[in-house]
């Protein structure tokens, strides 16, 4: 082995030796690959949108059953990586999605074909929205024990910081040289830029580098036993739905205003500029709902958390239709941030607290589908009511009653026991 390639195998061990914890670069790494799934995002896509519909002549109703079922597809892509996760490594299977997400976002920039562009938009959805977001959360918690919520805070930290600065840039781009060019350079960046990172820097866990977790004993108060459920036996708790089902529907409501943002304020009388001001405002608001949500967590239980979070929501919902200034959209943007950034620490931490390490991968799998699910239904939801009603105004009225019970529900639903 040559010295350059033994380098890599042998950095966690020569920052053990600095009482640096590895899984820290792990975390950095995570949060990059999260914010590589832009484009496979529908907050990625909402970017292009328009651009892309007048480039190919679709209608908006079009686009949305594309979207739709490009998402359904893609998201079987979830089941399938967390499994090969837990088996292989995150190191294999990282580097291979994100190469994979990479090649398939550079043809997408070149193609012309509406019936090439839906294959392309099934692989994004599946490879980035779905796997590599599977991928991305399970590898913290491989890594974290004890300070999991600093780790998961951290990480929701970087990778809000991570979008931030990608949703403005990625605009700018877009505006003056189109969306073709955009979408290339997000290729470019994830092939070869985060394959190359991904190969070199990840690590399936601790064992795996003959590291101690976290370079120290838990105390004896934290040495808790934690339960560590099977896919089949978390599936069968209440807590999972809870939790999985009320993620699943704000992702359902950012999918479908941020993939038409832009018609919706339309249709409220905004400029197209005020989308992208908004955009700003949301994903600024939503580091803040990070450092906050993880401040929070640290002292309630995640069901008032999530409780909370679905209140503000629903309020933010029943709003929606109403706005009028410009100063009542910067008000919901900070909501949709703040609920974005509870969101964020809630899901990211729950899974592997809740029903443990073994089989993070699969549960992490498994809530993510749902999540991809309802991200599919968000756009065409908005686009159908739009269709029949000339206004979006109804379904969201119809969604914030949703969300209002999911949030009692989290409020009341008890953790899993161990078994």
């Amino acid at each position: 082995m040559t010295r350059s390639s033994a380098l890599p195998a042998k950095l966690p061990a020569l920052l053990a030796r600095t009482r640096f914890y590895y899984g820290w670069v792990i975390m950095v790494l995570a949060a990059a690959a999260m914010v590589g799934t832009l484009p496979g995002r529908t907050q990625g896509l909402g970017l292009i949108t328009e651009s892309l519909m007048k480039d190919l002549g679709l209608d908006r109703l079009m686009f949305a059953q594309m979207n739709l079922w490009a998402t359904l597809l893609g998201s079987l892509c979830c089941i399938g990586v967390g499994r090969l996760q837990d088996r292989i490594g995150s190191r294999t299977v990282l580097t291979a999605v994100v190469a994979l997400l990479g090649a398939v976002v550079l043809a997408m920039s070149t193609t012309t074909s509406v019936v090439v562009m839906f294959g392309l938009l099934v692989l994004s959805r599946g490879l980035g929205q779905s796997a590599l977001s599977v991928v991305s959360l399970a590898m913290v918690g491989q890594w974290f024990r004890r300070r999991l919520n600093l780790a998961m805070g951290i990480y929701a930290v970087v990778m809000s910081m991570g979008f931030m600065t990608a949703f403005p840039v990625v605009g700018a781009i877009v505006e003056r040289e189109g969306w073709r060019t955009a979408w290339s350079a997000i290729g470019w960046c994830l092939l070869p830029g985060l394959a190359l990172a991904a190969w070199w820097l990840a690590r399936r866990g601790p064992e795996e580098c003959g590291l101690a977790w976290e370079n120290e004993p838990a105390p004896k108060e934290e040495r808790k036993t934690v339960p560590s459920l099977t896919l089949g036996e978390a599936l069968r708790t209440p807590a999972f739905w809870v939790f999985a089902l009320a993620s699943s529907t704000y992702n359902l409501v950012a999918s479908g205003v941020g993939l038409f943002n832009e018609s919706i304020l339309a249709e409220r009388g905004f400029a197209a500029g005020t989308y992208h001001r908004s955009l700003v405002i949301v994903a600024l608001v939503s580091l803040i709902g990070n450092f906050l949500g993880g401040w929070l967590s640290s002292r309630w239980s995640m069901g008032r958390l999530m409780a909370l979070t679905m209140a503000l929501l629903a309020l933010a919902l029943c709003g929606l239709p109403s706005l009028t200034t410009l100063a009542q959209v910067d008000a919901f943007s900070v909501v949709m941030g703040l609920t974005g950034g509870f969101v964020i620490v809630i899901f990211f931490s729950y899974w592997a607290k809740a029903f443990g390490r073994a089989h993070l991968g699969r549960i992490v799998g498994a809530a993510q589908m749902l999540t991809v699910l309802a991200s599919a239904v968000g756009p065409l939801l908005l686009a159908q009511c739009h269709a029949l009603t000339g206004s979006y105004a109804a379904v969201f009225y119809v969604l914030a009653g949703v969300v209002a019970l999911l949030g009692l529900a989290a409020w009341w639903v008890r953790a899993p026991q161990t078994p």
